[in-house]
Formats: structure tokens, sequence, C-alpha cells
């Protein structure tokens, strides 16, 4: 199918308006860190190289448990999504990988569908199954569990659609699995912990044998919801438990909203990298819980501080290179396309400022108990402004300088509206 893309035109005419000042702002910043022995330029360079992936439920309207509102011109299949995805790569230059999510976008024509992804400059990440919704004429039902079913048939219809996610990933090119269940109870004595979490390890060691040699699984753990009293795979100590049962290729994926407040989920990355476990991110950001909110948007500090433990893992030979970096957030009142954008430039951004530590002064503060100075490193990185190292590197590959303002102009969203008539919606929930 035809897709409609964003003018390089565009882009190139929006950029000239805008590209004295950014190489003012560059150069200003290149001589601030070159005073504390850093070259901007390769500060840059690392920051183009760093992806993250876009989830291809996230370009449509999310929803919550009271209520979902239609977006206008918002994808109605997996092939509009496609070209939504491509938006937000040509504009913002660092994610052109999209995570996929079946049966949501399940399609007859894989192939194709990754030949189209690969003439728009994308690839496929982790593929995400989904045992937390009946699909319809399904022969049994999810309502008290998927993996962890007291019903051995059930059991085994959630393996069989794990199954065939892997499958579909290999078409696609894919190597990971993102498996996240909603399974637990919501009243005591509802069912047996114990056994519920055998029946976990039980389903997922059938699912993980079936994984191509060279494929990853994900292990995602949820505090609560859709289960509030009890959830099976409800913490980082979990996950880490099962991860380790499965074998070597399982890993854990940390979700920012998928914990209790006041959690230290920078520490919990720290131990997760540590044992070799950490196998990625879903990049949100939330102010009660599962928010599913852009990322850096209520708490950039503690993105920042995930990042920096990701900088001290990458300095022990295992960090963010090898993770699977994906963004994972429900638009209720927002644009999607914008709020992609904004989340990208705010985990690119937490990276850079990471990269900017002084690490042999934090070591000597930390070895020598100098807290003051120790949190006076994380403070002085923080608090520069990589701004101009990110518009520089988006620019450089081809993108926008401002990308907000570029997609504003380019009235997409409008020529969509048309072309899409309201509706019909994405093929996805609200909140996972």
């Amino acid at each position: 199918m035809p897709f409609s893309r964003i003018s390089s035109d565009l882009i190139g005419s929006e950029n000239a308006t805008r590209l004295a000042a950014l190489q003012e702002d560059y150069e200003f910043l290149g001589r601030k860190l070159a005073r504390r022995g850093l070259s901007i330029d390769r500060i840059k360079e690392r920051v183009k190289a760093f992806t993250v992936a876009i989830p291809s439920w996230g370009v449509g309207a999310g929803g919550t448990r009271f209520a979902r509102f239609p977006l206008a011109g918002e994808p109605r299949s997996v092939w509009e999504k496609l070209e939504d995805c491509s938006v937000v790569q040509d504009l913002g230059r660092n994610t052109p990988c999209i995570s996929i999510h079946f049966p949501w976008d399940w399609t007859d024509d894989l192939k194709g569908l990754r030949q189209a992804a690969v003439q728009l400059g994308l690839h496929f990440g982790p593929v995400n199954s989904n045992t937390f919704q009946d699909r319809p004429g399904a022969d049994l039902s999810y309502k008290y569990g998927s993996l962890t079913h007291t019903d051995r048939h059930v059991q085994e219809q959630a393996i069989a659609h794990n199954r065939a996610c892997i499958e579909g990933g290999v078409a696609l090119g894919s190597k990971a699995l993102t498996v996240w269940i909603g399974d637990g109870t919501n009243f005591p004595g509802q069912q047996d912990f114990t056994a519920s979490f055998d029946r976990y390890l039980e389903s997922a060691e059938k699912i993980y044998a079936a994984l191509p040699g060279d494929w990853t699984l994900l292990i995602e753990h949820k505090l609560y919801e859709p289960a509030f009293y009890s959830t099976v795979i409800q913490d980082w100590g979990t996950s880490y438990i099962a991860a380790t049962h499965l074998g070597d290729r399982a890993k854990c994926l940390v979700d920012l909203g998928h914990h209790a407040p006041t959690v230290n989920i920078e520490m919990i990355v720290a131990r997760l990298a540590r044992f070799g476990k950490l196998g990625g991110f879903h990049f949100n950001d939330s102010k009660y819980g599962d928010d599913d909110l852009d990322a850096g948007s209520i708490d950039p500090f503690r993105l920042f501080l995930i990042f920096n433990e990701l900088v001290e893992a990458d300095l022990r030979g295992s960090g963010v290179a090898s993770l699977e970096h994906m963004i994972d957030q429900s638009h209720n009142v927002t644009d999607p396309i914008e709020s992609l954008l904004l989340s990208a430039e705010a985990i690119a951004g937490a990276y850079a400022r990471a990269l900017i530590v002084d690490r042999d002064t934090l070591h000597g503060a930390q070895a020598g108990n100098d807290v003051v100075m120790a949190r006076e490193q994380l403070r002085t990185a923080y608090e520069t402004p990589m701004g101009p190292v990110l518009a520089m590197a988006r620019y450089e590959c081809g993108g926008a300088i401002d990308p907000v303002a570029v997609f504003r102009a380019s009235g997409y969203r409008e020529d969509r509206a048309r072309d899409r008539p309201a509706g019909g919606g994405a093929t996805s929930a609200g909140i996972v």
C-alpha cells in the first residue's frame, strides 16, 4: 500500500530557519563541555547510535478503565500504524525499530509487512504476546488466568499463542518475545500462590523451549492490575527467579510504571544488570501507578538516574548496547506522534546526560564516602542542557531540529483525519 510521508523538503526548509541558532548553541555547549575534558562530538556520535523502539499500539489513542476517546486520523490497521511509526522515525531519527503486539497487529501477510517496513527504513524488535484478553472466537477464556490457569487446556491455549507469536516474529525478523500476563487474584484464598507460580514456570518452560537459538525471552512484571490482591509475576525478584529458572536467554524487562510508589527503580536496574538478567525496558512515566505517561514528563531525574546505572553497567561490559529499549505509553489526551517524539528525545537526553558524568570523580567520592561530592557529580550532569547535542544528532541524520514543530507544520494529522474516517480506531486497548 502507498505510504504518506512528511516531505524531506519540508524538513529541510524548517531546519534552515533554525540551523544558525542550533550551531551557536552547539558551539557554546561544546566549549563548556571541553572545560570538563569532554568532547561534544564524541557524545553526539554515541547519541546518534542510540535507538529506542516504538510500540505499535502507541500510535493510536489509549484509554483507561473508564473510557477511550478516539483520535482523528488514528491508525485502523497495522499497515497504518507502520505509516505513523515511519513519521516518528523520519522526524526524530532514533526510533527505527517497532515493537509489535499480537494478535492486535496480526496480518496474514507478515512478509509483506516486513518488506514495507524495510522500504521505510524500519525493522521489528521484540514481539509482544497477549493472553490478558480473550480473543474473539477463542475456545477458552483467560478470565481466571492464562499461563497459570488451573485448567491445563487454557494453559495450552496460552502457550500455543506465544509459540505463534514466535513464529510471527521470525517472519518479521524479530529476535525477542516479551511475555506479560495479567494472571493473579482479587480475593484472599482465590488461588494457591505456590501452585500458580509453579504453573507459570511449567508454561514458560514450554515457551522458552520454542525460542530460536538467537532469541531472548523478556519477562515483564507488574505490581497490580488487572489482579489487585495478588499478581503472579508481581515484582523484579519474582521475574529474576523465573528468568534464572528458565535459562541464560531469559531476561527481565523493567517497565517504569510497574512498581510500588517510592520504589528505587535505578537500584533494581543495577541489581539485574550486575547478575546479567536485565533484558530491556518499557519507558514511560507515572504519578500514581501504571499511568503510562510520556517518558520524563513526571520524574525526568529518575530517568537520568536509570541511565546513569546503565552507563555504569557499560563500564562493566553489560549495559546500554545490549538491551532492548522500548517505549510503552498510553496517549489519552495528547497526539500520539507528538508524545512519542518527545519521549524518544527525553530518553536519549537522559542517556546523553549520563554520558557526561565525571566517573573518576564520582567513583573517588563514593570510595571516600564524600556524599556531597558524589551527589554533585550527578546533579552537574543532570542540569547540563543537552538539547543542542540531541538536535544536532537529529539534523545530521536527516531529521528535524524541532520535530514537533515540523510535524505540526506538515498537516499530517489533518491529512490522516481525512484519509482515515473516525470511529474505527487502532486495534489495541488502553494501558498495557
